[in-house]
């Protein structure tokens, strides 16, 4: 105990050792179970006191992992030694902004580790979470950053019409299955892709795709998607990048839309892959655009409206891939980027 009524708590962090090389290993990050929090805001400090519950493995983590150059925009590296941090649902444990009381949950940035001070420039990406009658794991999915992604994304970039033929890789992850979920109804011919015969079978039978195919079975892509969309694609939404986007632009229909949200062949690649087919962009009239879904937060509450209904009347459902404890954070985040997770992977710190 600290002096007055001041609770010293230990304060378990997963913590990144040094900058990464190549395909990330356990090893690059430690559990440090000898840190501890004083579970009180300094006089006169600004910003949020918080206990997390649940964290958020995201492919973009893998990113933050390797040290930046100046002309890569982003959340930043992070810094090696100290926690890695990412998208969490946190409970309020005190508050110095009027924004937030003691008690409230709140989703948005967050250290992995069992507390966390949130600092007044990290109050600003965080909401708070007011409809609690769904799961509060949701937060870091599909009513959190992955959900407000596949809905900007596809809505916003993509502008979709009723009856287009959509296509969407790493279609089983937490962005993918929301994206083919809002393409269904929005009355579209849905067409995901996904790493193993379990992932297939979610894709047709619980997500409603009109069809999905495993690509590690398939020797030529191009022809893969020509039987799939042999008269082309209106919307790829793209979650892969490499081998995937050249065979896409090959079959890209007449100004089809491409939406880029991330390039998970690429993250671990200490060269990345170039593209070839870059001239249908041209004789196809094809609009590519990257997006980040930071700026597209004002739409948060318009993408509640649009979302918490459909959860509740059935009309989207949502696949979780959970583990219990921060101490397994590593090896979920490692399972990102061999396929292993099968939905939306989530770490649970605490249940209360």
């Amino acid at each position: 105990m600290a002096s007055g009524d001041e609770q010293v708590m230990r304060n378990k962090q997963v913590i990144l050792r040094a900058y990464v090389t190549g395909f990330p290993k356990e090893s690059d990050m430690q559990l440090n179970t000898t840190s501890t929090i004083t579970l009180k805001l300094p006089q006169g400090s600004t910003g949020l006191l918080v206990k997390n519950l649940y964290l958020s493995c995201d492919p973009y983590i893998r990113t933050r992992m390797t040290k930046q150059q100046s002309d890569t925009p982003s959340f930043g590296a992070f810094t090696p030694g100290s926690p890695i941090t990412g998208y969490g649902v946190a409970k309020v444990l005190e508050s110095r902004d009027e924004r937030f009381k003691q008690g409230d949950l709140v989703w948005g940035f967050t250290g992995w580790e069992e507390y966390s001070v949130i600092n007044a420039t990290q109050i600003e990406s965080l909401f708070k979470i007011k409809n609690t009658d769904v799961p509060l794991s949701y937060y870091t999915g599909i009513l959190g950053m992955p959900g407000l992604t596949a809905y900007a994304g596809f809505y916003e970039v993509c502008s979709p019409k009723k009856g287009e033929r959509v296509y969407i890789s790493a279609a089983s992850g937490a962005v993918g299955q929301l994206v083919g979920q809002f393409a269904k109804l929005s009355g579209c011919y849905v067409v995901g892709s996904a790493g193993t015969k379990e992932k297939v079978d979610l894709l047709k039978n619980k997500f409603g795709f009109d069809e999905a195919f495993n690509y590690k079975e398939e020797p030529n892509l191009d022809a893969a998607l020509k039987r799939y969309f042999p008269e082309g694609i209106d919307i790829y939404f793209e979650n892969v990048g490499g081998k995937m986007l050249d065979a896409v632009l090959l079959n890209m229909r007449f100004r089809g839309r491409i939406a880029v949200c991330g390039m998970i062949s690429q993250y671990n690649l200490e060269k990345p892959e170039g593209v070839h087919n870059l001239m249908s962009l041209i004789y196809k009239e094809v609009r590519i655009q990257g997006f980040g879904v930071h700026n597209y937060y004002h739409l948060y509450e318009k993408f509640l409206e649009t979302v918490l209904p459909a959860i509740k009347e059935g009309k989207i459902t949502y696949v979780e891939d959970v583990v219990e404890g921060l101490e397994c954070a590593p090896s979920a985040l490692i399972g990102l980027y061999t396929g292993r997770n099968v939905g939306k992977q989530v770490v649970v710190v605490s249940r209360e």
